[in-house]
């Protein structure tokens, strides 16, 4: 291929859009692995804090009993009971915030998810407008460049054809009678 016709830069652009293509499809690929990842440690963080939630809430309520017992069984043990309830708050709050980190996780995967969706369109998008852009060259570059020149290489062939003719050698006369050989074209 010449680099000066126009159908070498045309593959050559045909080259570099279908290279584009091929990277947009892998950092596509990229985001729908992360995303996935993100939601299986998500999954497997809830996984093993239910069971926790499920034991410490049992647990609560067992030590509010025996915070109630140790009330009124003495008096002596009145300031470890105070000491059982204050734990029982904080392990009731404790629990609070694991289950508010847990909503909050959950709420952040769900806008992550939003987010990928969002910008798998916008890839998508992009990838149809270069197509349309692509189809659009081609087509202008077809019609303002191709087949003008075609038609300039028509009328110059026909130009040079007819100064081949206009600057030809006059003809011989036939004045004459020519002997076999000077008749023989060849």
């Amino acid at each position: 291929m010449d680099a000066s016709k126009p159908e070498f830069w045309m593959m050559i652009a045909s080259i570099v859009i279908a290279i584009c293509f091929i990277v947009m499809a892998i950092a596509m690929i990229a985001i729908a692995l992360i995303v996935r990842r993100v939601v299986g440690t998500v999954k497997r963080v809830e996984e093993k804090v239910d069971p926790i939630l499920n034991q410490i809430e049992p647990l609560m309520i067992k030590v509010n009993a025996v915070g109630e017992q140790g009330k009124l069984i003495s008096a002596q043990f009145n300031e470890i009971s105070e000491n059982l309830s204050t734990a029982t708050k904080y392990f009731a709050e404790s629990a609070g915030l694991v289950r508010e980190e847990v909503a909050e996780l959950k709420l952040l995967v769900g806008q992550t998810a939003l987010v990928a969706r969002d910008k798998v369109e916008l890839v998508s998008n992009t990838i149809e407008r270069t197509n349309d852009q692509v189809i659009t060259t081609t087509q202008f570059i077809q019609t303002k460049v191709v087949e003008p020149a075609r038609e300039i290489a028509a009328i110059m062939a026909g130009v040079r054809k007819g100064l081949e003719v206009l600057f030809a050698p006059a003809p011989k006369q036939i004045d004459r009678v020519y002997l076999d050989d000077e008749m023989f074209i060849g």
